[in-house]
């Protein structure tokens, strides 16, 4: 196979639990129109890229600090790339929403929508930009560790969902609530550092531990959705 197939074969492999997501809320009918889909998916796929500049900083900084040091392991692990993905993924959002907020000034709400909480829809758009992170860091990763596709394809994409969840609701309380929203924040930087950690080890179980921790923290964040959506 050529190298463009192998690499559109990633990216298909990458975005099935995106897949599954759209057809979740189609056939639900939630109040999630495809626009808003698609744009929460972009957004999430374009901060990969600070993400990623941001790593590289960190490392051309600090390698001679924290990084090299005792605690270098657990720091890059927490800091440099949990830390760096979630923030890049709360600058990204964030501008989005405001985007959205702005642009729903000039228009009027639909109202299939309205009755919505905003954290929910905060939530929701926040686990599909975290899919939509995850389609290009697996393709990404899949290009040099083809055999490790599958594997991350069903366990960090719903990982970086299920943090995307958290991240998009932090911001989404952050006026009526700083604290809880930086805790909310927070909270999925320690979930994607111990995801993070777990998966690197060579012990089985604590890899098993890794997965399980990625699944229920997107079934929590699934429910959550769930049970915002039909609560109008």
């Amino acid at each position: 196979m050529s190298g463009t197939g192998v690499l559109l074969l990633l990216l298909l492999t990458s975005s099935i639990p995106v897949i599954a997501v759209f057809l979740w809320f189609r056939l639900a009918r939630y109040p999630f129109s495809p626009v808003r889909f698609s744009a929460a998916l972009l957004a999430g796929a374009g901060s990969f890229f600070p993400a990623l500049l941001f790593q590289n900083l960190l490392a051309d900084i600090n390698s001679a600090f924290w990084i090299s040091g005792k605690w270098g392991p657990v720091a890059n692990i927490f800091i440099r790339i949990a830390l760096t993905e979630e923030l890049s993924r709360l600058i990204v959002l964030a501008a989005l929403f405001f985007a959205v907020s702005r642009f729903s000034r000039r228009k009027e709400p639909a109202e299939d929508a309205a009755d919505v909480p905003a954290v929910t829809l905060a939530g929701a758009a926040g686990l599909i930009a975290g899919l939509g992170f995850a389609i290009l860091e697996s393709a990404v990763y899949g290009a040099s560790y083809p055999g490790n596709t599958l594997l991350r394809a069903f366990t960090t994409a719903p990982l970086h969902g299920a943090c995307g969840f958290r991240v998009g609701t932090s911001i989404e309380i952050w006026r009526k609530n700083p604290i809880r929203a930086v805790l909310r924040f927070l909270t999925a930087v320690v979930i994607h550092g111990v995801y993070n950690f777990m998966l690197q080890t060579d012990v089985a179980r604590f890899r098993i531990v890794a997965i399980l921790i990625a699944l229920s923290a997107l079934a929590a964040a699934a429910a959550a959705i769930r049970s915002g959506m039909r609560s109008e």
